[in-house]
């Protein structure tokens, strides 16, 4: 089988090579898990100078990176929070996503305030998004990364979300939106492989005894050494840490085709009742659906390794709250998937042991935490990745005495990443693109037929998870590599098709 070079490329034969050199391999950083913390972490300490391995148990994106709202947001809560510094980090961040390191993957994306819900709403809407626009514009690159926020008139309202009540006009503000967190997960692992990374999918850490990590691979046993274990494995973190405390909550979200809401090319945004800072959005997709979301309930029983469901509350609660607004309401029946995740919320130190202290305590922010030769980083949000990579890194360079003090990855592209001009001109379908930015026609070469009717994918983006992105499994073509596993009655189409892949693939 011939395999074009690409940057990163996690192929089969990568793999093999990968496993033949860990038992016994001594490297500066061990990173444990594979989400988007974990994949920045191992790319900003590989860019530095730094050996690094990265072990996940599962697949790239498998635990909570592939749940988000596949939003690159500026921070809006925390400013109804008064949390300056995490908003204005939160648009510092956007702003690097969108113009240097991933623009293919990224768009602008409307978000649309009704006065259906009500002008005091829509005011104090308008009122912190233009006092999110302040903090953009004084950011590096902020200034021109979106629109600003405006009033809209009862006809934009209804272009932009033709399902919402007529005749009201509403606010509009502008905020960041992913093709696919998967996506960017995958595309920092392979940026950190093609510095030099091991990249090793399948891979379960047992125990880290000083130095001495002891690794699970393919039903054998391996044992490494590590300068630095960099724990990075999210809500699970307390495995390895077990004196981290974390409060973990799950958001939930409902999958209902675009048309439900009359196929809106703006997030409609409604608050929750009695809510001044939560919302709940309905984000229209580029394959025309919508995701209904954000709810954010505290999970009290233990964290387990499969994925987490919707409960009937949240359910009811994300259809009440929209509905709303909606001039013919979204039921049950439209739902054609569903999905949920669950954030690693810290509690810190000097939090009480009560409820109502660790309620008043939680945070988005993010810890580390240092536990022998093991660095834990957990809390935080998929937007701040990096500057959570950076200052985690920062600690492993003064830790260790090597590696460059000075981060490289505000200005480091990813794979497929280009100028936006450049990416205009990339000869490819668009939809590719968005996806794979100037690795698209490499994509498409391998094969455009639809993996099944009515949808967009093609077998060349399975084929293309197998050979560059380390696919290895249905699933990991199915519900990240491709997110057919968003809607149940199309990943049951889909799986022979995968199946046949990954056979002439491996």
């Amino acid at each position: 089988m011939m395999t074009a070079t690409l940057p990163g490329t996690l192929s089969p034969e990568r793999r093999a090579r990968a496993l033949a050199g860990l038992p016994g391999a001594s490297v500066d950083v061990v990173v444990v898990g594979g989400g988007v913390t974990g994949a920045g972490v191992a790319l900003d300490a590989v860019s530095r100078g730094l050996s690094v391995v990265l072990l996940e148990r599962a697949d790239l994106a498998a635990g909570t990176s592939r749940w988000s709202s596949k939003l690159v947001h500026g921070g809006l809560r925390y400013l109804a929070h008064g949390e300056i510094g995490l908003a204005r980090e939160s648009a510092r961040e956007r702003a690097v996503l969108m113009g240097s390191t991933a623009p293919h993957l990224v768009r602008q994306l409307p978000f649309l305030v009704p006065d259906a819900a009500g002008r005091d709403v829509t005011a104090l809407a308008e009122a912190g998004g233009r006092a999110a626009d302040v903090i953009r514009f004084s950011v590096p690159g902020g200034r021109g990364s979106l629109p600003s926020t405006r009033r809209a008139t009862s006809d934009e309202v209804s272009r932009l979300v033709p399902g919402v009540r007529p005749g009201r006009g509403g606010v509009v503000f502008w905020d960041g939106q992913l093709v696919d967190d998967a996506r960017l997960v995958v595309a920092l692992a392979r940026t950190a492989a093609s510095y030099g990374a091991t990249v090793l999918t399948g891979a379960t850490v047992t125990a880290v005894d000083g130095n001495d990590v002891h690794v699970q691979v393919d039903g054998e046993a391996a044992r490494l050494r590590a300068g630095v274990v960099i724990n990075a494995a999210g809500v699970w973190a307390q495995q390895l840490a077990p004196g981290i405390r974390l409060v973990p909550s799950r958001g939930s979200h409902l999958v209902v085709p675009g048309s439900v809401l009359g196929s809106p090319s703006a997030a409609l945004t409604v608050p929750l009742p009695g809510s001044r800072s939560r919302y709940v959005f309905a984000l229209p997709q580029p394959d025309g659906l919508v995701y209904l979301g954000l709810t954010d309930e505290p999970v009290e029983e233990p964290v387990r390794d499969d994925d987490p469901v919707p409960s009937d509350p949240e359910v009811a609660q994300l259809l009440e709250t929209v509905n709303q607004v909606l001039a013919v309401p979204v039921t049950r029946d439209d739902v054609v998937g569903a999905f949920a995740g669950l954030r690693p919320l810290v509690l810190p130190e000097s939090a009480g042991t009560g409820p109502g202290d660790a309620t008043a305590d939680l945070s988005r922010k993010h810890l580390l935490h240092w536990d022998g030769p093991v660095l834990s980083v957990v809390g935080g949000k998929l937007t701040t990745y990096r500057a959570m990579a950076e200052e985690t890194v920062d600690a492993v360079v003064g830790r260790l005495g090597r590696g460059s003090a000075r981060s490289l990855t505000v200005r480091l592209p990813l794979v497929g990443a280009a100028p936006r001009p450049a990416l205009v001109r990339v000869n490819a379908a668009s939809r590719l693109v968005a996806r794979y930015g100037t690795e698209a026609p490499v994509v498409e070469a391998l094969g455009s037929a639809a993996v099944v009717a009515g949808r967009l994918e093609t077998v060349g983006e399975l084929r293309f998870g197998v050979r560059h992105e380390g696919a290895r499994t249905v699933a990991d073509l199915l519900d990240r590599r491709t997110r057919f596993g968003l809607v149940p009655a199309d990943r049951e189409r889909a799986v022979p098709v995968a199946e046949q892949v990954l056979t002439e693939e491996l």
